[in-house]
């Protein structure tokens, strides 16, 4: 049929444009789409997936790349949770280590939190020195969050129009001072006001009345820290989130899960039409506070890595459907603010650097449990996309945006933390043997060279 563009069911495309070459044609055995993984050819045209056809149909196109056997065309990943911090404090990251960071990991689009940047992401002024920041470095695409804290109820409507694809609040203590956290009753607010323009609350669900209480986490002991972030924090803060939800018809969206008690009231709030999310993270579902030596901070990030059993369960949350998706949670600083040379877990700054590893660290666990590329992907890629509202992202489908990487499952290799793209050379998981290396990645059908930058700023309702 030379070039007339087929659906993914062997008939012609009605926008198929016949005769004429594509911009792009990868042919290979393995191609995860909409109907698994299968021997397929793909036209790209201005950045478009334009033509999905059986292999062998010899689409031509002005660059044609065939697929070794070993590789996997994947859509590029979608990272919705990611902490790029320029301007501001860039020397923690920035966005053209943060995307180059992702690129080099599959992923293809990143969604930018409102903090640790200064100013947040609290106004339009601070989005849009944000995106000047962001546009001539970015080798991705870029999107942003807006956040909401005290006081900037009248600016959630101006992100909004702005293109921000939602508001993040904490219930707690941020971290960092010029982004307050909301009382209960003002994140219910917040709920009522976005409503009215269909956004989404995501929530950093922690409760700092409970954490008030809880025991102090001085000291270079993995089990004070995790005492001192319990799970029943985590469960109040889901729970009120549940409920402010199901009052104002809000859609809201948990992030970082860790605390797998929560598991049984998301999936009723679930069943009963709460208008619900949620993610976890690769450290989560990867990590163990078992195995966390003492004076090791570059395990530390809020919530808690918890032990053996609740990270199981929290597999089990996934194969249910009741966690929707995983994200990294990219939350870097300087070494220094790890306090690596003391080891204080108080004292410490709490996260984890990821951007680069998350898909290979999800691949080696989910490969060890049986669990397909594809349903990995689906967590990975194609969720996160739908939740965030990014329409022509997170699937190899026509008329999405031409984003891929060449991924070899059966590949392996060990974590140098000095050979990443992150600009701090630190990580939970330096030295471990991980499984499935991306070779290329494809923004908008352009190869990222990781010297000139092709990634765009994108908008909801735009992407």
């Amino acid at each position: 049929m030379g070039n007339t563009e087929l659906t993914e069911s062997g008939t012609p495309s009605p926008e198929a444009n016949t005769g004429t070459d594509f911009d792009l044609v990868i042919r290979g055995e393995q191609i995860v789409t909409g109907a698994g993984t299968v021997a397929r050819e793909i036209g790209v045209r201005d950045g478009k997936i334009v033509a999905i056809e059986p292999l062998g149909n010899n689409l031509t196109g002005t660059t044609v790349i065939e697929l070794s056997a070993e590789q996997v065309l994947i859509p590029g990943l979608v990272d919705t949770h990611v902490h790029i911090n320029e301007p501001g404090r860039t020397e923690w990251e920035g966005f053209e280590s943060a995307t180059k960071a992702a690129a080099a990991g599959g992923v293809t689009t990143v969604v930018d939190m409102p903090l640790n940047s200064i100013p947040p992401t609290v106004n339009v002024a601070a989005l849009e020195l944000k995106q000047a920041a962001a546009r001539p470095k970015a080798f991705v695409d870029v999107g942003f969050w807006g956040g909401a804290i005290p006081g900037n109820k009248t600016d959630l409507r101006e992100l909004h129009d702005a293109g921000v694809f939602g508001f993040k609040c904490f219930l707690l203590h941020s971290g960092v001072e010029e982004f307050p956290y909301l009382e209960p009753d003002e994140m219910e607010e917040d709920m009522t006001e976005i409503v009215s323009f269909d956004s989404m609350m995501l929530v950093h669900a922690e409760d700092s009345r409970a954490i008030d209480r809880a025991p102090n986490a001085e000291g270079d002991h993995y089990d004070r820290f995790l005492a001192s972030r319990p799970r029943g924090a985590e469960n109040v803060a889901v729970a009120e989130v549940i409920e402010r939800a199901r009052w104002t018809g809000a859609r809201a969206h948990i992030l970082h899960l860790s605390s797998s008690d929560a598991l049984p009231m998301i999936e009723s709030a679930k069943r009963d039409g709460v208008k619900l999310t949620v993610e976890t993270c690769p450290h989560y579902l990867t990590l163990l506070a078992e195995e966390i030596p003492n004076g090791a901070t570059a395990f530390k990030c809020c919530p808690p890595i918890r032990e053996a059993s609740n990270r199981e369960l929290l597999w089990k949350g996934l194969q249910d459907g009741i966690i929707d998706c995983i994200v990294s949670d990219h939350s870097p600083s300087t070494i220094d603010l790890k306090d690596v040379e003391n080891g204080d877990f108080g004292v410490a700054w709490g996260g984890v650097a990821s951007l680069q590893l998350g898909l290979a660290l999800i691949w080696t666990e989910a490969k060890r449990r049986g669990i397909k590329l594809e349903t990995v992907l689906n967590w990975m890629s194609k969720r996160p996309a739908e939740i965030a509202g990014l329409h022509h992202k997170g699937a190899i489908a026509l008329g999405n945006d031409a984003d891929f990487a060449f991924f070899g499952p059966d590949d392996s290799f060990v974590v140098d933390v000095n050979k990443l793209h992150h600009k701090n050379p630190i990580s939970p998981y330096q030295g471990k043997v991980l499984a499935g290396k991306v070779s290329r990645t494809f923004v908008r059908g352009v190869e990222v060279d990781f010297k000139t930058p092709h990634g765009k700023l994108i908008r909801r309702g735009e992407a």
